[in-house]
């Protein structure tokens, strides 16, 4: 299933049930008194936070989401039933933009809830007419319709720390080895397609698709990604110690961050040479003292050195915590 990260959706509140006229029967009395009641009020369509960054893909061949009508009233003044209500579930980071107006609307926790469309009112019986000078009154009322517009729903996810660099970089295989993810891996371009997410002790971590040079510009796969690294408290930058030139492609990444949004270049970043099981102790120092010329802090770590990964996950989870 394609990554979905921005739908339009038309959405339907319930309209309100229809107030009626009724009669309260009585033995040796046709009207005993009126008794229609009210209507029930229509659904709201409500739309809900979830984990699951794929779910906008399960929409594409869904566009209208409709609540349940409410139902008339009925005899002995009893009130209608209250249409269901339609709720929809949204990833967690959704903008939310009402067409219509203009209005935007964050979802940002998960389970977080907000009422879009509200339900329209229920009519009124006729018993709510009854009076001491209209014992019988004939009126009632119809229900009202609901609120009914076109959203635009565009994701942009909310992370601590967002995993960034050149594809085969081993973003993904970090991500699993600190969160368990379960992020696809493989020794080839693009692999992740996606962005994933992973929990390292309340630290979320989003592993952002390979970036590429041009990629601000809209080449390759990770143009497309770049505004989630926006939400991102702070970027660590990946560089793969089994490359020549770390420095280079270091600030391939870097630019093409900074050409996206320069608020990006602001953000806190650290960089990780990681794969450093690929190459000798020797290579390692000279390849960490050319990125330190950067004026980050540099890790060195390998996926298969636990040693490594339990220094830079202490180390994360520190720097992540001060600024909450």
């Amino acid at each position: 299933m394609a990554f979905v990260d921005e739908i339009t959706i038309h959405v339907k509140a319930g309209r309100g049930g229809d107030g009626v006229v009724r009669w309260r029967h009585e033995k040796g009395r046709a009207k005993a008194g009126a008794g229609g009641g009210n209507g029930g009020r229509g659904g709201n369509v409500v739309l809900k936070a979830v984990s699951d960054l794929s779910v906008l893909a399960t929409y594409r061949q869904i566009k209208e989401f409709s609540a349940e009508n409410g139902a008339p009233g009925e005899n002995w003044s009893r009130h209608g039933k209250d249409g269901d209500d339609m709720v929809v579930k949204i990833p967690v980071g959704s903008i939310i933009t009402n067409i219509a107006n203009g209005d935007v609307y964050t979802l940002e926790k998960p389970d977080e809830e907000i009422i879009m469309a509200t339900g329209g009112r229920g009519g009124l019986g006729n018993e709510h007419f009854k009076a001491s000078t209209n014992t019988t009154p004939q009126e009632c009322t119809p229900g009202k319709e609901g609120e009914e517009f076109d959203l635009q729903i565009e994701l942009e996810l909310v992370a601590d720390v967002g995993l960034v660099g050149l594809p085969n970089a081993g973003k993904s295989s970090l991500l699993n080895a600190l969160t368990r993810a379960n992020a696809k891996v493989g020794n080839y371009q693009f692999t992740t397609l996606e962005p994933n997410l992973g929990d390292l002790y309340g630290v979320i971590i989003a592993d952002i698709p390979g970036l590429i040079e041009g990629a601000s510009e809209g080449k390759g796969l990770g143009h497309k990604f770049l505004k989630h690294v926006k939400r991102t408290k702070m970027i660590a930058h990946l560089v793969g110690a089994d490359n020549e030139k770390v420095l280079e492609v270091y600030n391939t990444v870097r630019k093409e961050l900074e050409v996206y949004d320069t608020e990006l270049a602001a953000k806190e970043e650290v960089i990780v040479l990681s794969k450093i099981d690929m190459v000798s102790p020797e290579e390692i120092e000279v390849k960490k003292k050319l990125l330190a010329t950067t004026g980050r802090k540099v890790f060195t770590l390998s996926t298969l050195d636990d040693d490594s990964l339990k220094e830079f996950k202490d180390t994360l989870t520190k720097l992540v915590r001060k600024d909450k």
